[in-house]
């Protein structure tokens, strides 16, 4: 289920349901809603009178893995994410028997998803690429996995002139080594992107992090969520250029992170009890330099409850 936060009153209230697990969500030039379903495997645009365009569930003929985040450009591209993790029980649907994600057929894709595989694909067929949308309909891969693997959150500057990404952990079905937890960032170029480096490792005060989601303000700054060990409170990081300028504690694993007004940041944190906080960010203080010396407040939590199987 998707949820809405109104800022006028602080109400929370039903937004989709269901979400079929809808993971990034953004918004188009145009007001609509783009969503990335876990559950169906599909890209899709919630259009204004209520429709749905599905904008992508396959590549070169097999089914997309399980689209994670998305970003609109300007020139009315759509640019995601396809990761494995929704080929398991808590963000989507096992593969069917046989599958990589499920290759000893130990887990019923059917159990409490009976329609799990009616749309979308069945079982994971793809690498963990990174694609590019176009208006025409034409699907390409924008970042491979071997440049790139197990990509998960991205987003563009505010001049969208530099496209950052992040790699995240080994996923269901992986056979290699998986994601490294960093992120990248690379330099676009039409419709292409170049010159891959690396932006930070997420090591915070020696604390290795696993990043997930992130979004870029309009001064520049990139608001990253992430985890880290059990025994490490979660951090909130303001990224500056490649160093971090602030951070601050949450309760929980924080995976989803999106601006949600000029002076707050949310974030959703899934598992059995899924929050929403919100972590004010008030005006910097600026350095001689000019790099902000962003304060690290607390979160505030503003909804919890219980998520829902195909949530």
């Amino acid at each position: 289920m998707q949820y809405r936060y109104i800022w006028d009153d602080g109400r929370v209230t039903a937004f989709r349901r269901p979400s079929y697990n809808s993971n990034g969500n953004s918004f188009d030039f145009q007001g609509r809603q783009l969503s990335c379903e876990h559950f169906n495997r599909r890209v899709v645009r919630w259009e204004h009178d209520g429709s749905m365009t599905v904008i992508a569930d396959s590549y070169d003929g097999k089914p997309l893995n399980s689209p994670n985040d998305i970003v609109p450009h300007p020139d009315g591209s759509i640019w995601f994410t396809d990761p494995p993790y929704g080929g398991q029980i808590p963000e989507g649907h096992p593969d069917e028997a046989g599958g990589p994600s499920n290759p000893q057929g130990t887990f019923n894709p059917l159990i409490g998803a009976p329609n799990a595989g009616a749309i979308g694909g069945r079982k994971r067929e793809l690498p963990t690429n990174t694609y590019r949308w176009d208006p025409s309909g034409k699907l390409e891969v924008a970042i491979p996995e071997d440049q790139l693997p197990d990509p998960n959150g991205l987003c563009f500057s505010p001049d969208y002139k530099t496209l950052y990404v992040i790699s995240t952990g080994k996923g269901p079905g992986d056979t290699g080594p998986g994601g490294d937890r960093k992120i990248y960032a690379f330099d676009v170029q039409g419709t292409k992107v170049a010159n891959k480096r690396l932006y930070t490792d997420m090591t915070v005060d020696g604390v290795k992090c696993g990043p997930d989601g992130m979004r870029a303000d309009v001064t520049g700054h990139l608001w990253c969520s992430s985890n880290a060990p059990s025994a490490t409170p979660v951090c909130w990081c303001s990224i500056r250029r490649p160093s971090w300028s602030g951070a601050s504690a949450c309760p929980r694993c924080a995976p989803i992170c999106a601006l949600a007004a000029p002076s707050a940041i949310a974030c959703l944190w899934p598992a059995a009890n899924r929050s929403i906080c919100c972590k004010s960010r008030p005006r910097a203080p600026r350095r001689a330099d000019g790099l902000a010396l962003a304060p690290a407040p607390r979160c505030m939590p503003i909804m919890a409850g219980h998520a829902q199987r195909t949530g």
